[in-house]
This record gives structure tokens, sequence and C-alpha cells, in this order.
């Protein structure tokens, strides 16, 4: 039996998986570009021409690029109409702003729980967590997968509530054909520093509602409106335009999005298959009616009566064997220390799911599926490595 890393033993690889972010001569080009036109900031052509193509791209006929995903949250609650007395519906795992965002224009969250094997919002939780006061659904497409559309869509028809996508994992993603950000009322990308299209910073809302959208845009570039003058100002809006270098960025790795979902679902499907026959390593699930699924993560879970090892020493010998690895949230969003705020308003209920995954799921980061195909089965044979070494000794039986 071969011995683990973390044992003393020679590590399944020392090679360093693909870094993250990527870029090339394509980004410099156009940076130049913007550089040489003597309009560095928002007005610059390329933000309209990346916002257009971005939302079309997204089945949706209106873009708004803006500073960060976080505030393009709140833009979108804001130019739906969501305020104090809302309440919003939230998973109850995220990155903060999921959350965040609702608290911060007024309104009220509440988390529900997520699905074991989709890690996305559990819509039949969903549904029982809908009061009087519920306006808005924040449904998050978690690793790339997209929430199921057709449930969704079929519960806001029956309870006429606001869907808000948060697609910050989810560039490219599709269910049954149909493109991640454009089912609801808006939908919100990040392209903060490791996602899969990234400017560092930055952010886009997209909506196929005209009056959202134009809102929208209003309060992200100082109140303004097409039909008044540039000191003209009708609401309270705000500056949260990008760049046009951070569009510049944006545009070359757009067009890099295609070709790199390719590679990571290859690689993934092949890390997928391999451990399938590792007992014990449970995988985010993979719908037919996902058909593309873009595995801006690879979360799973680990189940330590059947691998012989919890998560945290799991991830530990994934670690030593060369292979990145992050645990889980360390705790649903609720467990936040600013949810403890009395003034803070929040409802929880009752998640489950969400309390175990904070200890016994993980994820492998996209960098890991953007190498070769030897690069994803060195993932698959650490795995099986880890579970020689830690796999439950069978007993035997007692004679009848």
């Amino acid at each position: 039996m071969k011995k683990l890393a973390i044992h003393g033993g020679k590590p399944q690889r020392e090679a360093q998986y693909p870094s993250w972010p990527i870029s090339g001569p394509r980004e410099e080009e156009l940076i130049r570009q913007v550089l040489s036109s003597g309009q560095w900031g928002g007005f610059h052509e390329f933000v309209t021409q990346f916002e257009q193509l971005f939302a079309g791209l997204h089945d949706a006929r209106h873009g708004v690029a803006v500073a960060n995903g976080s505030i393009g949250l709140e833009l979108a609650l804001l130019a739906s109409g969501i305020g104090p007395g809302d309440e919003v519906i939230v998973p109850a795992h995220s990155f903060i702003s999921t959350a965040t965002a609702v608290s911060r224009i007024g309104a009220t969250p509440v988390f529900v729980d997520i699905g074991r094997d989709s890690f996305n919002m559990d819509l039949q939780a969903m549904e029982q967590a809908i009061g009087d006061d519920t306006k808005a659904v924040i449904p998050v497409h978690f690793a790339g997968l997209v929430c199921d559309a057709e449930e969704l869509t079929r519960l806001q028809r029956l309870h006429r509530f606001r869907i808000i996508e948060d697609a910050a994992h989810a560039h490219g993603a599709e269910w049954n054909g149909a493109r991640a950000g454009g089912m609801g009322l808006a939908g919100v990308f990040s392209f903060q520093n490791s996602k899969a299209m990234t400017a560092g910073e930055g952010g886009i809302l997209i909506s196929s509602d005209d009056e959202t959208a134009a809102r929208a845009r209003s309060l992200a570039n100082g109140g303004r409106r097409p039909d008044g003058g540039w000191f003209e100002h009708f609401e309270l809006g705000t500056n949260l335009r990008i760049t046009g270098l951070q569009a510049a960025a944006l545009l070359a790795q757009l067009e890099r999005l295609p070709e790199q979902i390719r590679i990571r679902r290859e690689n993934a499907e092949i890390v997928r298959e391999g451990l399938s026959r590792v007992p014990g390593v449970h995988l985010q699930e993979l719908p037919e009616a996902a058909t593309v699924h873009t595995h801006y993560l690879l979360p799973g879970w680990i189940d330590a009566l059947e691998f012989g090892a919890d998560r945290d020493d799991f991830v530990k010998a994934l670690e030593g064997e060369g292979v990145p690895i992050r645990p889980f949230y360390p705790h649903p969003l609720y467990k936040n220390p600013v949810f403890k705020n009395k003034d803070i308003k929040s409802r929880v209920t009752a998640c489950p799911v969400a309390e175990a995954a904070a200890h016994d799921s993980f994820w492998l980061p996209q960098r890991v599926l953007m190498g070769t195909a030897e690069d994803a089965l060195d993932i698959v044979r650490a795995v099986e490595k880890i579970y020689e070494v830690f796999k439950p000794k069978k007993t035997a039986g007692k004679p009848n």
C-alpha cells in the first residue's frame, strides 16, 4: 500500500495545476486600444459592446455593467422595487453578498436549505418558506449548475414572486438550452478575480424587462436618464460603472469562455467517472436538463462511514497529494456575526443539509479542471490512494 504524503510518502503529483486568472495577447491588445483612446472610464465604447454581447449570450435584452457582483445584487433588488418590509428568500449557503445585498437595501433575507446533491436552493423548502411579505427569491446557480428552471418558474407563477438570479458561478451555464441569468426578472454575474470570467473586479446585471433595466441603468449612472441632460439627475443614483479597461479585459475573457467551459467539462467527466467507483465520495449531481454545467467549482461531500475518514482528513490528505481543494463554507450564512446583530432582520428556516455541508462538503476549484486529461486523472488517482489508506476495515461475520 502506498504511503500518503501526509504520512511521509511521495505525493501523487508535484507539478502545479494551471494558475488563474488566464490572460494573453488578446487582453493586452484590447487594453492598449483603451489606453490610446483618451477615454479610459465607463463611457468607452467597449463597455456598451460588452454589455450587449454578454446580455445577448445569456438570453437577455439589456445589460448594465457594474463595479462588482455584490453591488449588482443590490441594484437588481432596488430596480425591481424591493425595499423595507419585504422578504427575499436566499439559500443558506453562498457568498455573504447573496444575503447582505437584501439587508443593505432594507429588506429581510429568509434563509432556506440547500439540496444534498445539487448544492442549490431546495425548492421545496423555498416554497414552504413563502409568506405574505415574500417579494423575491434569489437562487444561486452553485458551481455553475443552474437551479431547476422549470420548477422555479412554476413556483414563481403560482406564488407571484420576483426571480433575481445570483449567477456569479454560472457564466455560460444552461438549463435545457436556456442560459443562466435570463430566466427571471434580472440576473447578476460577478467578474471578481477568481470567477470564470474576470477583470479583477466587476459585475453585470442583465434583464429583459425594459423598466427594470432602465431603472438599473439610471441608478448606476448617477440618476441620469437617456432623455435628460448630463447634469440632470432624476433619482438618488450613484456611480457604479466599470471602466473601459475592465470592459476590454472582459471582451477578451468572453472570447475564451466557450473553450474554457469545454475543457472543464471534459475533465470534470473524467473525475466524475473515476470517483464514482470510490465509496463515500459524492460529487454534485449532473441532471440531464443541465445542458451546460460550467464547472466553476466541482463540489461534493464525504460520507465518513463509507470512506473511512471525515471531510477534514480527506481535504488534508488530498492537499498533501498535490491537488488543490477547499473545505466548504465553515457555517451557513445565518451564522455569520452580522446576522446576530439585533438591528439586522432575518428569518431562518430549518436547514439540516446546510448545517451538515459545513462539516462534510468540499469543492475543487476550477483551475484543477483547466489542465490535461492526465491532470484530471491525477485527482482520481490521489483520491483512490487516500481511500486505500482510510477505507473501513472489513469485519468478519459471526457464525450462525
